[in-house]
């Protein structure tokens, strides 16, 4: 099974970014995703920054590179933003709205279908198939069963399955807005954000009035609070026909996280359990882990 590294999703200086894929660029991936998919307001990197950066990585690493849109496309500036992006001519795209989708398809150009897009049954995928999908990344709410059904209507209308990519650790985005979360945490207009999502490298955690922690919020994006971890099910993963696994990257210690999902994917036993939830996988509520409650 291969392992994927997601696009960063949150806030980073020029800096830091550079200095994370310069590690990551040493890491067991197979495929690396790049670009800004949250906000069109965070440029500590631009489009040709991206792709030179693409550059530097195929020298010294063998995973596929693979440059991600945004999830929420509002302007007409964010519109044009997407065109030159669709129109890279170097990289693979991950569309993550359908305006990508229909620029990807115009061209005749393949694409990786994102988990924003929410791709929920075979009917939906043969549509975008015929426009050129190529891998999907399934909605982080998909259950195993939900994804094994999909999977086998496809087979029912005799559609060749893509390749699966299943999001399998980081905080889970769950849902996207027009106001920006992070700059109303600050009292600041949206349009006046002093980029202060820089200030929290993982984003803000929120907690219900227990005290509980319960969303995390990173600019427009509203997070899972527990991060999403799904190594203990590896074994449930590979029976249901998922081709890879996508690892979001955190701002710390994500090469010991690959390591683990690494050593697993080559053989290792997979722990008993993980901290983190998998409850979406379950088909229970998402913050749960399922092995701490016994279901």
């Amino acid at each position: 099974m291969k392992l994927s590294l997601g696009p960063v999703l949150f806030y980073w200086s020029r800096s830091k970014l550079l200095d994370f894929y310069a590690e990551m660029a040493a890491q067991p991936l197979d495929i690396i995703y790049l670009g800004e998919t949250v906000c069109s307001k965070r440029r500590a990197l631009s489009l040709d920054d991206w792709l030179g950066l693409a550059r530097e990585l195929r020298e010294c690493t063998r995973a596929e590179l693979v440059l991600s849109g945004l999830a929420l496309v509002e302007a007409a500036s964010e519109l044009s933003s997407l065109r030159r992006l669709c129109d890279n001519g170097e990289l693979l795209v991950e569309a993550n709205d359908m305006g990508a989708v229909q620029l990807l398809a115009e061209r005749g150009l393949p694409f990786v279908a994102g988990p924003a897009l929410n791709l929920y049954n075979a009917h939906a995928l043969r549509e975008l198939l015929e426009c050129g999908l190529q891998r999907w990344v399934p909605p982080v709410e998909c259950s195993g069963r939900l994804l094994q059904d999909c999977l086998q209507q496809l087979d029912a209308l005799q559609i060749a399955r893509p390749e699966v990519e299943l999001f399998a650790y980081g905080h889970l985005p769950l849902a996207y807005s027009a106001r920006c979360f992070t700059a109303r945490a600050e009292n600041r207009p949206k349009d006046d954000c002093q980029f202060c999502c820089q200030n929290y490298p993982e984003g803000i955690p929120l907690l219900s009035q227990e005290a509980q922690p319960l969303f995390t919020l990173n600019g427009i994006q509203t997070m899972s609070a527990e991060v999403g971890n799904l190594l203990a099910d590896y074994p449930s993963l590979a029976a249901c026909g998922v081709d890879a696994l996508r690892l979001s990257p955190r701002s710390e210690g994500m090469g010991q996280v690959i390591g683990e999902f690494a050593a697993v994917r080559d053989g290792a036993l997979p722990p008993l359990a993980v901290s983190g939830c998998n409850g979406y996988w379950h088909g229970r509520p998402g913050m749960l882990t399922v092995e701490g409650v016994g279901l």
